[in-house]
């Protein structure tokens, strides 16, 4: 599937984080998060650290990745150079040699534990290490065509899978199983990985957001919330549908239809320099409208790409505007205790004129029984 899909600038990204360093003041920074590693590399292995500065990209990682890092490199067109270390003791002293004394290296404030910390203060004699925030991530709120082209295949993937097991739905099968049976049909249509693990949440178990699948059997007439999403070439997608194996009753059906205009609302409200809390305003508005407010216990949505959550944030009090490229989901979701949930989820990309969906599987509330 990957050799369909168009390039990405992975080249280019390093000199746009040089350009913010030098904005910062920053001569060097350390990026040890690896999502980040990944977005300015290409590199998808499981241990690296990146050291960038105005005039070199040295990427440290260890044994085990020696081949993979040079042919990811490679592959990106990325100017870097890589050195093994065979310990972390090797590998903090490869980067304190290519360092030297700049005077000042950022650390990722949010990717830097307080023991790590105290560890590369003990690497980096001599040198000011400053807390950085977000220079990286920031980058990676607006996509290239082929990041979101990547985005747009998981999402098709995950549509695809819906669509052959929803109809199973009719046998009654078990939370875990279904959502067992879920992950295997994004397999089968090409997904390396998950996003996350599914949530399949039927009846009274909807009115907790985050329910994990359980041996609970799904029953005719009741709500069966589906969030899940998975992942093509590091790049994940997201998309949520609440159904019912027959009529969910009257109760039922206006909380579905409450959510669905509201999910319509916000997605009518994503575009160009829109404020993410806006987006989050013209959901909530229409459930605050109708008496359920304090039901909707999270933002309406995210940023969506190398992780399942990732900047901007879609909430009430989340600060900044939507760009063109940015792709976010649109969430909104009613819990009631005792009773179930709704949530209906779309992953959206900004464009000149509004948004489009990248998840396109249609959005009705009855599956016919059997």
């Amino acid at each position: 599937m990957t050799a369909t899909l168009p390039p990405m600038d992975v080249a280019g990204r390093p000199d746009r984080l040089r350009t913010r360093m030098a904005d910062a003041d920053l001569p060097a920074l350390l990026v040890t998060r690896l999502p980040n590693v990944r977005y300015l590399t290409g590199f998808s292995g499981s241990a690296a650290l990146l050291l960038v500065t105005a005039d070199e990209l040295l990427l440290v990682t260890d044994g085990r990745y020696q081949t993979q890092a040079a042919e990811q490199l490679r592959a990106a067109g990325v100017d870097a150079r890589v050195e093994i270390g065979a310990t972390s003791a090797d590998q903090h002293r490869i980067l304190a040699d290519a360092l030297g004394r700049p005077g000042r290296l950022g650390l990722e404030a949010h990717g830097v534990t307080w023991a790590e910390q105290r560890t590369l203060a003990g690497v980096f004699t001599d040198v000011d290490l400053v807390p950085t925030d977000s220079h990286v991530e920031d980058l990676r709120r607006v996509k290239d065509a082929g990041e979101v082209a990547r985005i747009r295949a998981a999402c098709a993937i995950a549509d695809a899978a819906l669509a052959e097991l929803l109809p199973t739905l009719r046998d009654h099968p078990t939370e875990r199983a279904f959502a067992v049976e879920l992950e295997h049909a994004m397999r089968r249509g090409g997904a390396s990985a998950m996003s996350f693990d599914p949530i399949v949440a039927s009846g009274p178990n909807g009115a907790k957001p985050h329910a994990r699948p359980s041996d609970r059997t799904i029953g005719d007439g009741e709500l069966v919330v589906v969030d899940f999403g998975c992942i093509v070439d590091g790049y994940c997608s997201d998309m949520t549908r609440t159904v019912s194996v027959g009529d969910p009753g009257p109760d039922g059906r206006r909380l579905w239809d409450l959510v669905a205009a509201s999910q319509q609302a916000g997605r009518d409200a994503v575009g160009p320099g829109v404020a993410c809390a806006d987006v989050d305003r013209a959901s909530r508005h229409v459930i605050e409208e109708a008496g359920l407010g304090d039901a909707f216990v999270h933002g309406t949505g995210h940023g969506v790409g190398l992780e399942i959550h990732e900047a901007p944030r879609v909430a009430r009090t989340a600060p900044g505007t939507l760009g063109i490229g940015t792709v976010v989901t649109v969430e909104p979701g009613v819990y009631l205790p005792g009773v179930g949930g709704v949530r209906i989820e779309d992953t959206v990309v900004v464009t000149e004129d509004g948004a489009d969906a990248l998840t396109e599987f249609p959005k009705s509330l009855v599956v016919a029984p059997s």
